[in-house]
């Protein structure tokens, strides 16, 4: 089990439950739905994030689109860099398990438009080291 401080979870939570907030935003739909196949396709993360994702509530900023957006990417930009220094691993398979969540979320409702694939393509710029 790799120890991540209070600061760096909390990142990690705004990072991966933000990256769904954007994209379900990004094509108002049914929130619910989204929602939970966003939770469900949180097993694409390892065990280990997982558990710092359930160790508390979900961080995510408040405000609007344009203002949480840049922190979100923010939050998964400095979450690559955390599991690049303490574990290799999951920063290898972090952006591609985010992405998979963010797809699921887009896809919830049946239809992915133009507007939830350039959020995606967001998150996968911000992913990138």
């Amino acid at each position: 089990m790799i120890f991540y401080t209070d600061e760096e979870s909390r990142t990690l939570r705004t990072a991966v439950y933000g990256a769904m907030l954007l994209v379900s935003h990004a094509d108002p739909g049914p929130v619910l739905e989204e929602r939970f196949a966003g939770l469900r396709a949180l097993t694409h993360l390892s065990h280990d994030l997982r558990g710092v994702l359930g160790g508390a509530r979900p961080s995510v900023p408040s405000g609007s689109d344009e203002e949480i957006e840049p922190v979100i990417l923010e939050a998964l930009r400095s979450s690559m860099k955390t599991l690049s220094a303490k574990s290799p691993e999951d920063a290898a398979d972090f952006p591609r398990a985010v992405l998979a969540i963010c797809r699921e979320v887009a896809e919830a409702d049946g239809v992915v438009v133009d507007s939830e694939n350039a959020m995606v393509a967001r998150i996968e710029g911000a992913l990138a080291l």
